[in-house]
């Protein structure tokens, strides 16, 4: 999805700036690239710089209840310092790296729900234009496709993705939100689970996975909820039995017993507290990914086989046309 746009601040005559994504999906931690195309206008002007910057639709909770909006995670300087003339195309070729904790999007591609775009921003004349706003499509990386390939070989399904404002403490999280990845359980634990909820936090060395299970209360008892967290590598992928050591990592989840045998490199790191929101213990419903349907079949066939609800295009659609409806005004 590309928008051509006016500068708006610099009025008819001014310059125009396109942004183009190379095709295919990008990866956490992997390379972003693509040109951003200029035409100018009327007049000379002065293009002091041309910068890209990272956004995503986060839901938020506060004492009001929920609420969503854009927040910004990343910014590169790609180019600037140059005078683009009366009529003159230029193009500006740029490669960036993506945070690694950029949330993934989609899933063998089927999108997720998640809301990702790249703004640019360009600084002319001693001021500055956000003239331009693209979709952002993300990958996951193989050991999160290994593990969500578990979990669909193990029975669960994927039930829906959102972004949410917090920290996850106890973890190495840098963004100021997180991706929460909620699935229904298997057959063999739907008994004793409502749901779990997993959220990735990757780094340059390796990946922090965060389970929180939603367990259900018994006879005497109520429910309650339980965390844990793994520590994974980014080598070795294909050599490691995903499959088991998931399956080990949700027993340990479930039964809140002590640590399992882990496989060398793989090693549990005990129980923490998910996230800090400004209502502690509060439990966030379903968010924008809530559209995507997943089949009984597990994770990954369900994503792949599932059908996408119209509300998730129009959630995308109404995130890019309403920035630039905003910009424009």
């Amino acid at each position: 999805m590309v928008f051509k746009r006016l500068l708006g601040s610099l009025g008819l005559g001014g310059p125009t700036v396109d942004t183009v994504l190379d095709p295919g999906p990008a990866r956490p931690g992997g390379s972003l690239s693509g040109e951003v195309r200029l035409k100018g206008g009327d007049a000379d002007f002065e293009i002091e710089h041309i910068t890209l910057e990272l956004v995503a639709r986060v839901e938020a909770e506060h004492e009001g209840g929920e609420s969503e909006g854009t927040v910004p995670f990343d910014r590169f300087v790609v180019g600037g310092g140059f005078r683009l003339t009366a009529g003159e195309e230029r193009t500006v070729p740029f490669h960036a790296t993506l945070p690694w904790e950029t949330p993934i999007s989609e899933l063998y591609g089927q999108p997720l729900g998640i809301v990702l775009g790249v703004r640019t921003e360009l600084g002319v004349a001693g001021a500055k234009d956000k003239g331009d706003l693209d979709q952002l499509t993300v990958a996951p990386l193989p050991v999160q496709e290994a593990i969500l390939e578990a979990l669909g070989q193990l029975g669960f399904g994927f039930r829906s993705a959102d972004l949410e404002y917090g920290r996850i403490s106890g973890t190495g999280q840098q963004l100021p939100f997180y991706q929460e990845i909620e699935i229904t359980p298997a057959p063999a634990y739907a008994s004793r689970v409502n749901e779990i909820e997993l959220t990735f936090l990757a780094t340059p060395g390796g990946m922090e996975v965060v389970l929180e299970a939603d367990k259900r209360g018994g006879f005497l008892s109520e429910g309650r909820d339980a965390v844990t967290r793994f520590t994974v590598a980014h080598d070795g992928v294909e050599h490691q039995d995903w499959t088991a050591l998931v399956d080990g990592w949700i027993r340990q989840l479930v039964e809140s017993g002590p640590a399992y045998d882990s496989p060398a490199g793989y090693a549990p790191e005990g129980h923490y507290g998910h996230a800090e929101h400004h209502d502690e213990g509060r439990r966030s419903g379903p968010g924008i990914g809530t559209a995507v349907a997943a089949g009984a079949a597990g994770l990954a066939v369900g994503v792949v086989g599932g059908m996408v609800a119209a509300e998730v295009v129009d959630e995308v659609g109404d995130f890019f046309e309403g920035d630039e409806e905003e910009d424009e005004g």
